[in-house]
């Protein structure tokens, strides 16, 4: 069980933790794993969240220099400019229970990302609190962990451990995610030679070779030539299908509607509603429309 509560003012923000697993143990699950199925292997997976808000803190960024060291020495101190705090989830609360594919829609700047984030342990909360039952596993930043000036397999290595994953763990799985990749020799160069496809195939087949029990994915990514994107697409509803619990950002209401039964709709860091896929893709929808127009445009029409 993994769970996050508010970080006490004054103390470093900490992150949620597990109790670790050996490498092998862990490999032993996952290959068990792949021969049960889904409903047995993930079903006390779950999330509870409650009354969770998030702050994010905004002010002056403060800069060192030579000058301000030299007369700190004697006994000079710049004024302390206050934080001020913008609140990016305000009182959130829901259940996820196993079995639910659920998508979170709602305009740029409401809180979607924010909340995966705070799901998957990144960020830390003012107040509330998180609670998750099972392995996490996040499609979120396809760019985490890569270092440019090593290669491609050294990467499969960086990247799979700040995942969480053991080198014994990414050993077992290299020549799969190489073969799955399928950009030949460039495996072995520096990853400052790849085009933009290549490093997010890279990414993408590191990111979804492990199968979790909770699969947190923030917006649907294209992964390079139509051939590829045919094969991600394919592993992406395996994986969405072998894991026990969904949660889908995204701004395409098709990617939404294909893959999910549940979805929360989230505006100003508030759940604004929470229900059957349909019932409030339809409504984001009329709000959305409703917005556009009532806005006023970019360029008024000369009046002659």
């Amino acid at each position: 069980m993994l769970q996050s509560k508010a970080t006490p003012s004054g103390d470093e923000p900490h992150s949620s933790e597990t109790n670790a697993e050996s490498a092998n143990d862990r490999i032993s699950k996952q290959e068990a794993a792949s021969n049960m199925p889904s409903e047995i292997r993930s079903k006390a997976c779950s999330i509870e969240v409650e009354d969770a808000v998030l702050e994010y803190p905004v002010g002056p960024y403060r800069r060192g220099s030579l000058k301000s060291s030299l007369m700190s020495l004697v006994g000079f101190r710049e004024q302390q400019h206050k934080f001020d705090f913008v609140t990016a989830l305000k009182g959130v609360s829901f259940d996820i229970n196993h079995g639910e594919r659920v998508g979170v829609v709602g305009r740029n700047g409401s809180g979607k990302s924010t909340l995966l984030r705070a799901l998957a342990g990144v960020y830390p909360m003012r107040s509330g609190s998180i609670t998750i039952h099972g392995d996490i596993g996040t499609l979120l930043d396809i760019s985490l962990g890569f270092e440019l000036e090593s290669t491609g397999r050294e990467n499969i290595y960086n990247r799979g451990m700040s995942m969480g994953y053991s080198r014994k763990e990414l050993e077992a799985v290299e020549d799969e995610i190489i073969r799955f990749t399928d950009i030949g020799n460039f495996i072995d160069l520096p990853m400052r030679t790849y085009s933009t496809g290549m490093c997010v195939r890279l990414g993408f087949a590191i990111s979804t070779q492990f199968i979790p029990d909770i699969l947190l994915i923030d917006e649907v990514f294209g992964a390079g030539d139509g051939i590829f994107a045919n094969r991600a697409l394919d592993r992406m509803n395996a994986v969405v299908e072998s894991s026990g619990i969904v949660v889908l950002v995204s701004h395409d209401m098709n990617a939404v509607k294909m893959i999910c039964n549940r979805v929360l709709w989230i505006d100003d860091g508030e759940v604004k509603m929470d229900g059957p896929t349909d019932d409030v893709l339809a409504a984001f929808s009329d709000f959305v429309l409703g917005i556009s127009r009532n806005e006023i445009p970019y360029f008024m029409p000369l009046r002659g």
